[in-house]
């Protein structure tokens, strides 16, 4: 081997080691290796950011803003409304949950038709008594499964398709994933709706409905401050810090016979002031001695609703919402919950935080965010929905806000199907037409301008930006033919269809530690070199690759959707495998016989 292919190679090796260790995030480790490679010379510093104006780069870009725009003006609300129709039996539950998901990933990101959906799933799992837990893997595998139909229905599809254009003269079409990508998108949804999710440890089926999962404490309580009480003229955040041993929370302030907020909360306690706290029978006693307070009540939180002491914890004019923090895209993560200072800023409160169905029992201040915790937020419920926006989280209840009504949802849906018609007869390159597509919708105001940026994932952005160089600078130097040369001798007198069905497994494998993105730029050129060295067709090569890059269905860490329900569904690490496994060998001993008969080698 070469230097540069031995250097591209380590490279390589680093970015899986890498991925898999997760100390960075991956776009963060894609551009350091891009600047490793120019650097060392193996990547050109003319061709170092070719890959930020990249088709598929763009493309990717432009679907998620699409994406935004048919959320936005309600064109997916006329499907997902009809889940409320199903929530009799389980599996009935799941078979119209997960085959909502598929129908839109199709046609947009599969995040975002996720993002839609799991709202939905909660609130009806809510009303059919039933745990959330059932649903909400299947949906997410669903999401998964339904991106594999078409070319813009997940990155990789995209990236395998501008590859083959680059190296063969001609991209994938549209629908050309179709054929493959159906059978298996339909057995995968046969096998969750009616076998996976049994597969679901009882454990977390038998578990409470999200709405119960956030009892930090037993008790909520409200004090009185007296005339000889400590807390006068005490701001709130100064009682805190007065009565920090209690572990008490300070959920309200009631002046008379109104609930206090915003900016008042950082004015002075007054005589006659009332408090409502959130702890145990032991902080409460330690909170009202440390401050000299009166107790004028103290009630469990399963308390009716309907009375007036519960009328004055939770105002009418406030709601409780959950919002879970998504992988890479909130700038919460690693921050600790006492730098928020939501109380002071918004008016809005931090109750309570839960991971992997877990309320956490410590002080809130002390709790640093990760991907995939659930946040339960209290205040006014157009401010809390732009807080949880402003945090970089999904909302977990429908939030009801729609730009325009049925003629802009009709209008928008006009305008894709539009664009994906100029695509697909040739009139327009596909990144032009949904360029195009993005730029009218914004002029309409489907998506404001404000929100253009919110509404492409960047990291995915530029992880695909970096890591197309690499993947160039691999074929170019040889270090692609060298590897799939090593293949070929290790599996010499194997079949074709055996190298084939290695492929797709070796990329799953890739796919469930890593980005599906990064894993679909770094087989492609392996397939395509490998199918050169067999002498066979490269086709079925490299829809192997889309296909396995699609199929992250191990770990919570592989595919963005398995993370997002892992929090509301309350999951472990270990549960993923459980459906995952079965479901993958189903797609292996599918994909392969139907990829034969679509694409012959």
């Amino acid at each position: 081997m070469t230097s540069d292919q031995i250097i591209l190679l380590g490279l390589l090796g680093s970015v899986f080691i890498l991925f898999i260790w997760e100390r960075w995030r991956y776009d963060v480790v894609a551009v350091g290796i891009l600047v490793t490679g120019a650097i060392t010379g193996v990547v050109s510093p003319n061709d170092a950011f070719q890959g930020f104006g990249h088709p598929a780069t763009i493309t990717v870009a432009a679907v998620l803003i699409i994406s935004r725009a048919l959320s936005n003006t309600g064109a997916v609300d006329f499907v997902t409304n009809y889940v409320k129709l199903s929530i009799h039996s389980p599996s009935l539950h799941i078979a119209v949950l997960a085959s909502v998901g598929a129908m839109l990933s199709t046609v947009m990101n599969n995040v975002g038709a996720l993002a839609l959906l799991m709202p939905v799933a909660i609130q009806t799992s809510e009303e059919a008594k039933r745990s959330p837990a059932i649903v909400l893997m299947p949906l997410a595998f669903g999401t998964i499964l339904g991106g594999m139909v078409t070319l813009i229905g997940t990155p990789p599809n995209i990236i395998v398709a501008s590859y083959r254009q680059d190296i063969g003269g001609a991209a994938f079409t549209m629908f050309d994933f179709a054929p493959v990508g159906a059978i298996v998108a339909l057995l995968g949804l046969l096998f969750v709706t009616l076998i996976g999710w049994h597969l679901i440890p009882a454990a977390r089926r038998k578990q409470s409905a999200a709405k119960e999962l956030f009892q930090i404490e037993d008790y909520i309580t409200e004090v009185r401050v007296t005339e000889n009480s400590k807390a006068i003229g005490q701001s709130l955040t100064e009682i805190e810090k007065i009565t920090e041993d209690s572990e008490a929370l300070i959920i309200g302030l009631i002046r008379g016979d109104q609930s206090i907020r915003g900016a008042v909360w950082r004015e002075g306690i007054q005589v006659g002031d009332i408090l409502v706290i959130e702890a145990g029978p032991k902080g409460i006693k330690k909170f009202v001695e440390s401050l000299k307070l009166e107790l004028t009540g103290t009630q469990p939180k399963e308390e009716d609703p309907e009375s007036t002491e519960t009328k004055r914890v939770i105002p009418k004019d406030q709601i409780l919402m959950e919002a879970v923090i998504p992988p890479n895209r909130s700038w919460l993560i690693g921050r600790l919950a006492d730098t928020l200072q939501l109380r002071s800023r918004f008016g809005t409160m931090l109750l309570a935080v839960s991971r992997q169905g877990k309320p956490y029992r410590g002080r809130l201040k002390a709790f640093r965010f990760r991907a995939g915790d659930v946040l339960l937020l209290q205040g006014e419920k157009e401010q809390v929905v732009e807080v949880i926006s402003a945090l970089g989280c999904l909302p977990l209840a429908q939030r009801g806000i729609q730009i325009g009504g049925k003629s802009q949802a009709w209008l928008s849906a006009g305008i894709f199907g539009i664009a994906i018609a100029c695509a697909t007869f040739g009139f327009l390159a596909l990144p032009i037409a949904l360029l195009l597509a993005a730029v009218i919708m914004v002029m309409m105001n489907m998506v404001p301008p404000r929100d253009i940026y919110e509404s492409v994932d960047w990291p995915v952005i530029v992880l695909i930006g970096a890591m197309i160089p690499i993947g160039n600078a691999l074929e170019i130097s040889g270090a692609t033919t060298v590897v799939a040369e090593a293949l070929v001798s290790i599996t010499t007198g194997f079949p074709p269809v055996a190298i084939l069905t290695l492929i797709m497994v070796l990329t799953m494998t890739l796919s469930d530690i890593m980005n599906n993105a990064a894993t679909a730029v770094v087989m492609a050129p392996l397939a395509w070199a490998l199918a050169q060295e067999l002498g066979v067709n490269p086709d079925p090569f490299l829809m192997a690759v889309a296909i396995g890059a699609s199929c992250a269905f191990l770990t919570p860490i592989g595919h963005q959707n398995n993370l997002l329900v892992m929090g509301p569904g309350g999951y472990k690490f270990g549960d993923y495998w459980r459906m995952g496994l079965p479901l993958e060998i189903l797609i292996v001993a599918v994909a392969i016989p139907t990829l034969m008969w679509t694409w012959p080698l």
